[in-house]
């Protein structure tokens, strides 16, 4: 299984019901737990033979999206954006580094007060030396830059705030 049939796999699982899917091929094994294993468990996992580089996707998330009062947050704690509940999340679909866009001299692809549709390329995750161009499923107005350039990113960690009414 390729890194592409691994990703359109986890698309796959995210759009339906399910909450875990493991799979065994030789030495190969993948492991997902969705959002809804478990009552109070948020958490993601892709488990191969091959080791995965994991960086804390907290204290990025924690700076960027401030909560109404201050509470002490763990890296499996959740960070809320309670001021500004009609923001819709753009998440990245794998674990790689961030790149605004294609090249250092070229444009961000989405920058804050853009306006986006679905399909189109808000930025860049590089992952096991393939670049691979992150589309929106949302259409709106970009509120917010969570990540910054050429940072580390989990899978499903939030990349932009998006108001679907902009």
């Amino acid at each position: 299984m390729d890194f592409k049939d691994i990703q359109t796999l986890i698309k796959l699982i995210h759009k339906s019901n399910l909450t875990e899917f493991k799979m065994k091929d030789g030495d190969f094994e993948l492991s997902i737990r969705t959002k809804k294993y478990g009552k109070n468990k948020v958490e993601r996992i892709v488990q191969t033979s091959q080791p995965i580089m994991h960086m804390p996707a907290a204290p990025v998330m924690q700076e960027a999206a401030p909560t109404a009062a201050p509470v002490p947050s763990s890296p499996a704690t959740p960070v809320q954006v309670e001021e500004q509940s009609n923001l819709i999340e753009v998440k990245s679909p794998i674990v790689g580094t961030f790149y605004r866009s294609s090249a250092p001299d070229k444009p961000a692809y989405a920058k804050v007060g853009d306006v986006i549709a679905v399909g189109d390329t808000v930025c860049i995750v590089e992952a096991m030396k393939l670049f691979n161009e992150i589309e929106s499923e949302v259409s709106g107005k970009i509120v917010k830059v969570l990540i910054e350039d050429a940072q580390p990113v989990e899978y499903d960690q939030v990349l932009f705030l998006v108001d679907p009414q902009g």
